[in-house]
Order: structure tokens, then C-alpha cells, then sequence
């Protein structure tokens, strides 16, 4: 110590907070010092006499307050100082205890009344007895620490006084703050070498236990260096005998002779064998290196499947499977056309995108089929880690490679069909993210040569056929959409589902439910109205659930009638008879109901599940201010749109006979139904401004008329997309007038002929044309030539 007499205190000090540790008197301890409030106490006792208060900090906060800190303390002397960073490093000496009265904070400066609290030391035979027995247990301490340096043992040995000696103790034992902070405010002597000596008895006890922990360790990598040794002089032996390696290593060496891998990968198997080889079965590596030996022999490296590559036999094949699909189909045909002409094509990465239950997956084992290749799949739905995809690293414990290896492995040849499905399902996590590691898989330019984390060998994916499938397009990464063929897949029309329930759902639900060919029929009626009543889909997942309903009660009244009775005749569900399978209807037609009052406009919407109708209500609020409130979970394009198609019809009141008070003493309510359902897109624009018109006129639209078009200020009609799906939901919901922008008009080409024999299109170019069709009562100053409004209908073409 440099100094042992204590200075002269003063009554007040500022506060140098302390976490997770605590300052002792007659002690020297170094301080690393950041936090503003410390750094303010330092620099203040340094301006005056060195002094400051050292109080234990009970919570772990950054900038505590007078209620964190301990009321007893120790005063200590700054001794040294240093500048480190934006702190300080400081040593410091304890001089004495005192205990705080008062503490007290301004801004960054903590300060604290005190009263000194002097420690004297009586030296009985009781206390020599116990300073006796921790010199003792010093000495055994300090022969096991063997990183203890010369000069701190013989600082420690050598101290004679008993407060010191406890003090010194306490900063040098591992205690948690609140014992020592308990030591420190402990008065008895006596009871203090008492705590102390069983804190050293712990900490002897410590170290005699890691001694042991290290001498059994050292005895274990003595016996494997001996065993090594004896592997070795036994592999010696063994060679001298012509006995030669163990058996596993050389039926490894046979599979991987027999495996006719390429080049790359017998190298890299052969080296993995050499190193199995130099070590024995019960290292840790041994088993790595063997699952790893294993995945690479299991990988089809050199194993292909012939295709067939007749086109009309491939049409044949997919014709049998699916109905309709034509563009997915004609794109086959093309594929295998190419491949028969130049024998060697990289494989297409098609993208089917539509609705749920119109065949996307099912298209793609027909597609397999149809080339008499394997067929695998992996779902994407919810994966979050790139590992998923590239595998692990071999340096993790349980490492296997990705999905793209294992499908192979699954399949058995290099050139599957590979189903990739909801891609548009992908999570990025905190792992990664799978569909940036996809941008290899998917890319013909860099997919021969994938590498995945676990092979850590090239793997030619360029012979396999990509096929990903997605409900919606928004989702996909755009780097990854701009590498696949996008193929949409529509829903189908109710004579399509009638085609397809009778030659697939049917026969595949009886062959299901165990009942015999002829024993079920169901006649077109039945089946119609199961479609228009029972279900609303794009899609025939829904529709062959309630087929297998259906079966599900027949079989069980053949499987429960008695055993002598006569045989059943073939049931036949007609229309009248599909309540009493199914229940009442789910659905009715609604549009009649809905439309029945002014202000409801029907508008038709393109949706993930394929196509919807919408129903569009608009009201005026007497003794407003000129507002519009729009509700129903409107997204901000379509809250655009109403605004636009309002402005539009304000200033063109006059012209429309509305009246001059339109919204002068109104509010106007927009809302959209299905409110729980999101909803956002410019192609409601016509159809809000519609059923706005109808408010304020108080007319009604007409019932069996549907739109879609984006408005503009002028009062264009502009294009919109998703035509297919909406004329589809429009006939689902019994409407048989749709509007259309005439810039769709190619859009009709790809209607079925089944919608465009039933409904008729309207093409329209401006909202004055739409009001004639939807509300043709409603008076205008300046009346549309009939000429201008352009029908068109599949008889008109």
C-alpha cells in the first residue's frame, strides 16, 4: 500500500457505481470506466482530492439512480489514471468503510453524505487460530493454482493483518457481489474470517476436482495414442500376412468401383476411403466419414431413364390424365418435338400458376408419365432456411445434404421430373434465404454444375425437368421468376367440371371407397347442381370431396345390409336426390337479392383462388360535410380508384342529372362486403363509380350485369388483367352480361367456348357507355348514339 494512514474525509463524495462487483478497504483494484455518470464521479475527484465513494449497483442498469446502490460502501484514492477509448482505466485504493446517508443525483453527477465506519482489529487467540488456519489453507490453494505468479504468492503469505488478509482474500475469490457485499458490511471480525475460510475451502476443493478432471483426460489420450500405435503395428502385420484391409473398407472400394462415378467424385470418394482407412472405428470422424461415403454412393450419378419421345404418344398419355390444359400440354409435345429432332436439350423450368384444385400438381406426375420418367416432389410451403435446399455443412454434428439430393437419391436416375410446389410459399428466416439459394437449382446456364454444402461436389442438374407450381406471382422472388416459363392455369367451366367428374373424379372416388364398377350414377342434373350449389371454386378439389361424400354413404349402405338379402340394384342420384346425400346447398344465387336496391353495383375480381364477385354498395349520408369513407379492407389502389371515380362524376354532375347538393349536404359511404378479406387493385374502378351513380340518382343496376375496368379522371375505361377467372366467376354467380374495357377485346380469344356461347361481352371505352348497359334508365342531358356501345357475343364472331 502506498500510504497507510487514512486521510481526512469529507462529509460529502461523489459516487462511482459498481456492477457485479465490490471495492474493499486496504485493497488495490482496477476499474474500467464508461458509463457517463461514472466517468463524471472521476473527473470530479480528480479535481479535488482523489476521493471517491465506491457502492455496489444492485440492478444492471446502464444509467442508475440513488435507489440502485448499496448504503454501505468503501472510500478509496485514485492512484493511477488512463484514458481508454471513450472511458477510462483507473486503479484504486481502498482506505476505508463508511456508509451512505444521503445519496443524491443532478443531470450526470452522483453524490452521497457520509459517515465513516473504522474497523479496529483486537488481536484474541481465537482470531490468531483462524488466521493461522487460512495461511495453511493459502499454502494448499496456492499449490494447486499452478498459474498464480511468484510475487502475488508472497504478497499473499506474507500479509499478518487479519482484516487485510480477509480483504485481500474476498477481492481474489470468485463470490458473488451480494456475499461480499454482505462481507463487507459485516462488523465481527471474527465472523468474517469464518466466511472467508469457507469460501477458500470451496475454492481448494474446486481445484482439486479439476486436477483430477485433467489427469483423466491426460490418461485417456495416453491409451488412444497407445491405441493408434497398436493399429498401426496390426495394419503392419496384417500387411506382411496378405491379409490386407478390414472388409468394410474394401466392399466400400467395390461400390464405388462398380458405382461408374464421374471423375470428380471417385476422386473425392476414393480420398474419403483412404482417410477412413488411417483411422479406427471408434473415433468420432470414422462415422462422419462413413454416412458421408454412403450419401455419395447413394446419389444416381451415372443413372438416366430413357425418355419417350413420341409427341402423339406423349398427347395420348396427358389426354388420358387430364382434361382440357392444352397450353401445358402443347408445351410438352414441343419439348419432346425438340428432343427428338436434336437429341440433346437442357430441360424447360415451367412455372404453373392458378388456383387451388385445377390439376397443377397432378399435371406434373401425368407430365412424368407421359415421358416415362421418375417423378419426385418436394413442398416449399413454409421453408425458411437455405440449408433446406444447398444441405449442411459436414462440420455440423447430423449434417445431410438438401432436398435437391435427396429427391435424387429419392428418384434413382439424374433426370426426373422434379415438382418444386407452392413456390410462391417460401420464408425468408434469419438462416437465409431459400429462394436466393433456388436461383442456381432454377438457372439452365448454372444448374450443371450445383454444388451442394454437403457433397461439396458438382451435381448436373441441367437433364432434369423443373416444374414449380404457384397460386399467385406476387410472392416470387423476381430474379427467380425471370428464370422459369410461366404457364397459367385457369379454372374451369361448368361443362368441363361435368366432363371431368364423370371420366376421373367418379371412377377414382368408387375405386376409393371399395364399390364396383356400374354400382353409382349420377346424372347431369346431379351433377350440375352439385357444382352450381355445392360448391364455388375454380378448381374440383371441393367437388370431388362431395362426390366421395356421396360414395361414403353408399358403400355404407352396402356394407351394412344383411347378408341373405338380394343384391343391390345401381344407385342413381339424380337432382332431386342431392339434398338427402349432401344437405341443403351451400350456395344460392344471390346476385338478384344483392342488386335488388340502388347503390349495389356488381363488379367481378381476380383472387388466388381464381375468381370472384363483388358486390359494391354506395350510399349518401344526409347532413355531411363533403366526406367519403371507404370501407371493407380497401387497399390503398382501390381507395384511389373510388376518389378517382367520384371526382369523375362531380364534375360531370350536370351532364348526368345529378343533382347540384350531389355531395354539397352528404357524405359518401363506399363499401365493399367480405370485409375480414383484403381487397386493393384498379380494376373496381367502373363498378364503384356505377354504384356511386346509382346512389346518387336512386336507380338500381341492372341484376344480371357484372364489370371490371380501371377508371381515369376523364372517364376512360382502361385494361385489366385476370379476364379468364373473372368471366368464370361471373357465370358461376349466374350473370350473363359483362362488361369489359375494349382494349380486353383479345382477351375473349381465350374464353371457352361453353362462356362465350352463354354470355355476352360488352366492350366499352368510357363510364358513359358502362351506364348505358348497367343503368339505361337513368335520363343524361346528352344521350349515347346506340352505336357507340359495341356488343359482342360468341354468335356475333
Amino acid at each position: 500500500m502506498a500510504d497507510a494512514t487514512p486521510p481526512t474525509l469529507p462529509s460529502e463524495l461523489p459516487v462511482l457505481p459498481l456492477r457485479r462487483t465490490v471495492a474493499f478497504p486496504l485493497t488495490l483494484q482496477p476499474l474500467a470506466v464508461n458509463r457517463p455518470v461514472s466517468v463524471e464521479s472521476v473527473n470530479r475527484a480528480l479535481g479535488a482530492d482523489r476521493l471517491v465513494l465506491l457502492l455496489l449497483q444492485h440492478t444492471e442498469a446502464d444509467d442508475p439512480t440513488p435507489q440502485d446502490v448499496a448504503r454501505v460502501g468503501t472510500v478509496g484514492v485514485i492512484r493511477q489514471m488512463a484514458k481508454s477509448g471513450n472511458g477510462l482505466n483507473i486503479i484504486i485504493e481502498g482506505v476505508v468503510r463508511v456508509r451512505a446517508d444521503v445519496v443524491t443525483r443532478t443531470g450526470t453527477s452522483m453524490r452521497a453524505r457520509i459517515t465513516p465506519l473504522p474497523e479496529t482489529v483486537e488481536r484474541t487467540i481465537e482470531i490468531e487460530a483462524h488466521v493461522r488456519r487460512l495461511q495453511e489453507l493459502i499454502e494448499k490453494a496456492l499449490s494447486l493454482a499452478t498459474g498464480l505468479s511468484e510475487e502475488l504468492r508472497a504478497v499473499v503469505i506474507n500479509i499478518d493483518d487479519p482484516l487485510r488478509l480477509v480483504y485481500v482474500l474476498a477481492t481474489l475469490l470468485d463470490l458473488k457481489a451480494t456475499d461480499k457485499q454482505a462481507l463487507l458490511e459485516e462488523t465481527d471480525l471474527l465472523k468474517k474470517l469464518e466466511t472467508i475460510s469457507a469460501a477458500l475451502t470451496r475454492e481448494i476443493s474446486l481445484l482439486e476436482l479439476k486436477g483430477k478432471i485433467e489427469s483423466q483426460v491426460q490418461q485417456e489420450m495416453s491409451d488412444a495414442q497407445r491405441q493408434y500405435y497398436l493399429r498401426q503395428q496390426l495394419k503392419a502385420i496384417q500387411q506382411e500376412l496378405g491379409e490386407g484391409e478390414g472388409t468394410e473398407l474394401a466392399e466400400l472400394r467395390k461400390r464405388i468401383d462398380e458405382a461408374r462415378l464421374p471423375e470428380p467424385v471417385h476422386t473425392a470418394a476414393m480420398r474419403e476411403v483412404d482417410r477412413l482407412a488411417r483411422m479406427g472405428p471408434a473415433s468420432p470422424e470414422y462415422q462422419m466419414i462413413r454416412t458421408y461415403l454412403d450419401w455419395l454412393l447413394d446419389v444416381p450419378w451415372s443413372v438416366t431413364t430413357t425418355d419417350r419421345i413420341d409427341p402423339v404418344e406423349a398427347r395420348k398419355v396427358l389426354d388420358e390424365d387430364h382434361y382440357d390444359l392444352d397450353k401445358v400440354k402443347e408445351r410438352i409435345v414441343e419439348y419432346l418435338a425438340v428432343r427428338k429432332l436434336k437429341g440433346d436439350m437442357k430441360g424447360p423450368i415451367l412455372c404453373f400458376v392458378g388456383a387451388p384444385g385445377v390439376g397443377k400438381t397432378s399435371l406434373g406426375q401425368s407430365i412424368a408419365r407421359a415421358m416415362s420418367r421418375k417423378f419426385v416432389r418436394i413442398s416449399l410451403g413454409g421453408v425458411r432456411d437455405e440449408a433446406e435446399i444447398r444441405g449442411h455443412r459436414r462440420t455440423y454434428i447430423g449434417s445431410i445434404p438438401g432436398r435437391i439430393v435427396q429427391a435424387l437419391k429419392q428418384a434413382g436416375s439424374m433426370n426426373p421430373v422434379f415438382m418444386l410446389d407452392e413456390i410462391d410459399k417460401i420464408s425468408v428466416g434469419f438462416q437465409g434465404d431459400p429462394a436466393a439459394a433456388l436461383l442456381e437449382v432454377l438457372d439452365p446456364a448454372q444448374n450443371h454444375t450445383f454444388r451442394d454444402h454437403y457433397l461439396e461436389i458438382p451435381v448436373d442438374l441441367s437433364r432434369v425437368l423443373f416444374i414449380t407450381t404457384s397460386n399467385q406471382l406476387g410472392t416470387i422472388h423476381p430474379a427467380l421468376l425471370d428464370r422459369m416459363e410461366i404457364i397459367p392455369l385457369s379454372g374451369y367451366t361448368e361443362d368441363e367440371k361435368v366432363h371431368i367428374a364423370r371420366k376421373y373424379l367418379l371412377p377414382r372416388q368408387m375405386s376409393e371407397h371399395g364399390l364396383p364398377d356400374g354400382a353409382l350414377e349420377f346424372s347431369e342434373a346431379a351433377l350440375r347442381l352439385i357444382i352450381a350449389e355445392y360448391t364455388r371454386e375454380a378448381g374440383v378439389r371441393n367437388l370431388e370431396r362431395q362426390l366421395g361424400t356421396i360414395c361414403r354413404k353408399v358403400a355404407a349402405r352396402l356394407a351394412t345390409r344383411p347378408a341373405d338379402a338380394p343384391a343391390m340394384e345401381k344407385t342413381v342420384v339424380d337432382r332431386a336426390d342431392v339434398d338427402d346425400y349432401l344437405g341443403r346447398a351451400r350456395f344460392k344465387k344471390e346476385v338478384a337479392f344483392r342488386t335488388s336496391r340502388p347503390g349495389v353495383a356488381t363488379g367481378v375480381a381476380w383472387t388466388e383462388t381464381g375468381g370472384d364477385v363483388l358486390f359494391i354498395e354506395a350510399t349518401l349520408l344526409p347532413g355531411g360535410n363533403q366526406n367519403i369513407i371507404l370501407t371493407g379492407q380497401l387497399g390503398n389502389v382501390m381507395q384511389e380508384s373510388a376518389r378517382a371515380a367520384l371526382s369523375h362524376l362531380r364534375a360531370r354532375a350536370p351532364e348526368l342529372g345529378i343533382a347540384p347538393e350531389f355531395l354539397a349536404k352528404h357524405d359518401l359511404h363506399v363499401h365493399v362486403p367480405a370485409g375480414a378479406i383484403p381487397k386493393d387493385g384498379p380494376s373496381a374502378g367502373v363498378t364503384m363509380a356505377t354504384a356511386i351513380l346509382s346512389a346518387a340518382r336512386n336507380r338500381p343496376v341492372r341484376q344480371d350485369v357484372a364489370m371490371t375496368g380501371e377508371i381515369t379522371l376523364s372517364g376512360l375505361v382502361l385494361p385489366v388483367g385476370g379476364i379468364r377467372e373473372k368471366a368464370l366467376a361471373a357465370r358461376r354467380f349466374g350473370i350473363r352480361t359483362l362488361i369489359l374495357p375494349a382494349l380486353n377485346e383479345p382477351d375473349l380469344e381465350e374464353l371457352p367456348q361453353e362462356i362465350r356461347r352463354e354470355m355476352t361481352f360488352v366492350l366499352v371505352e368510357t363510364l358513359d357507355q358502362v351506364i348505358e348497359v348497367a343503368i339505361p334508365d337513368v335520363a343524361k342531358v346528352d344521350e349515347l348514339a346506340p352505336e357507340e356501345v359495341r356488343t359482342e357475343s360468341h354468335s356475333d364472331r
